[in-house]
């Protein structure tokens, strides 16, 4: 006989039904979802325990965010129950909520703690273990760097938006220098937020911009006397506005350009917080040899992952990442062409992406698969190769993190080498 927890969570209360294989509800309870009522919860496993030989006990509950993670956190760790071979599975909530569609009571929370213990019961879930602690730490870090990652960019096309209202030209003229610098190096930020008027840069002498220029870059610019000179085309050829829109657009412009450097040293902040987290966690080591990756996407990447063991293969992984295609089939008939999927884990399909593009910038196997995928369309060239890139870097991760391996080149790099 097997013993089937299911737990409905919310922020106040774990609602418990205690299933076994045969259907009999052995003990349906609501407790605190705080530490007293977890407690009170695995002493009626325990009690069970000793009353009955299950050959497999398994608690499972919803994701529900921070109010899921820390009864999970509890149940997975605890020492008497690991003993007991009891189980903890945190399920997709898509699917315990296709499941319960099949029934028709009303919906409450004992019931649905019912039907979760019941689609338990049925032994189809997916089993997936909770992370151990180094990974919750390094996730909470990873995950707070994901949002002003995503707040920055949206700033930052705000500030586009504008800064082509000043400078409608400066844009087209940096992209010809061959990337040489950015609108948002800090030379282009003093220059156009700050310090001079349109006026003063398109007309100053060119040699006097140079000057002003080359300390800024700190010596960088390999040409910048050309580069003054693609600045002051850009402010001779954009339109001119008249001076109280031109003095709102530069209110705007320095006040996202304050915003802009606060993200991103907040983001120093946790890069450093996660280096030193990572540092402790061995897996690191394979995917850090990977040339391009960095530590703060390894870590972005192992803190969504957690152990490799909770996949039981690289298309798990990658499906866990929302980098799948669902398949269309009926008959004889199979749809050719299906979308990505919008399901899966969000944070960990970020980190991957992102990854795989710095990566296919180091490595001649992703950067010549890129460029076959990119040429077989004639549009979103770009973010469809990149993420077809990135399902062939799952491949990748998923081996060396189960075999514990560092990355070595393959044979025929090495022998061009």
């Amino acid at each position: 006989m097997k013993l089937f927890i299911g737990l409905d969570v919310s922020s106040t209360k774990l609602d418990a039904c205690f299933l076994t294989s045969e259907s009999t509800i052995l003990l349906e309870t609501t407790v605190s979802n705080d530490l007293v009522g977890a407690c009170e919860l695995k002493g009626h496993v325990l009690s069970y325990i000793d009353q009955f030989n299950f050959s497999r006990i398994v608690i499972g509950m919803e994701a529900t965010g921070q109010y899921s993670s820390l009864p999970a956190l509890f149940f997975n760790e605890d020492v008497e129950l690991r003993s007991q071979g009891v189980e903890t599975t945190v399920e997709n909530p898509r699917n315990i909520h296709r499941f319960m569609r099949i029934f028709s009571e009303d919906k409450n929370d004992q019931l649905d703690a019912f039907h979760i213990a019941d689609y338990l019961r049925l032994e189809r879930f997916s089993t997936s273990p909770i992370k151990e602690e180094q990974y919750v730490a390094l996730q909470s870090l990873t995950r707070a760097r994901f949002n002003p990652i995503q707040d920055m960019t949206r700033t930052k096309q705000h500030f586009l938006n504008i800064l082509y209202m000043k400078c409608n030209v400066l844009q087209r003229e940096l992209k010809s220098e061959s990337g040489s610098t950015s609108v948002f190096s800090t030379t282009i930020l003093e220059l156009f937020t700050t310090e001079f008027t349109l006026d003063e840069i398109g007309y100053m002498p060119l040699e006097k911009l140079v000057d002003i220029v080359n300390p800024k870059g700190r010596g960088r610019f390999k040409q910048p006397e050309k580069l003054a000179q693609r600045l002051q085309k850009a402010v001779r050829s954009s339109y001119r506005l008249g001076k109280t829109v031109q003095d709102s657009i530069d209110s705007v412009l320095a006040s996202q350009v304050r915003i802009i450097r606060t993200y991103q040293e907040e983001i120093k902040t946790l890069d450093k917080a996660i280096i030193e987290i990572l540092a402790v966690i061995p897996e690191s080591k394979s995917l850090l040899s990977i040339p391009g990756i960095g530590p703060v996407y390894t870590a972005g990447i192992l803190a969504e992952i957690g152990q490799i063991d909770r996949f039981a293969n690289q298309a798990k992984l990658a499906k866990y990442a929302g980098l799948f295609w669902p398949k269309s089939q009926s008959g004889n008939f199979e749809k050719e062409s299906t979308p990505l999927s919008r399901q899966g884990n969000r944070y960990l399909r970020y980190y991957l992406i992102e990854a795989t593009n710095s990566v296919k910038r180091h490595l001649p196997e992703y950067s010549d698969y890129y460029q076959k995928k990119f040429q077989e369309v004639p549009k979103h060239q770009h973010k469809r190769a990149l993420v077809l890139t990135a399902r062939k870097f799952v491949r990748l991760v998923d081996k060396l993190l189960r075999d514990h391996q560092l990355y070595t080149p393959p044979r025929s790099v090495i022998e061009h080498s």
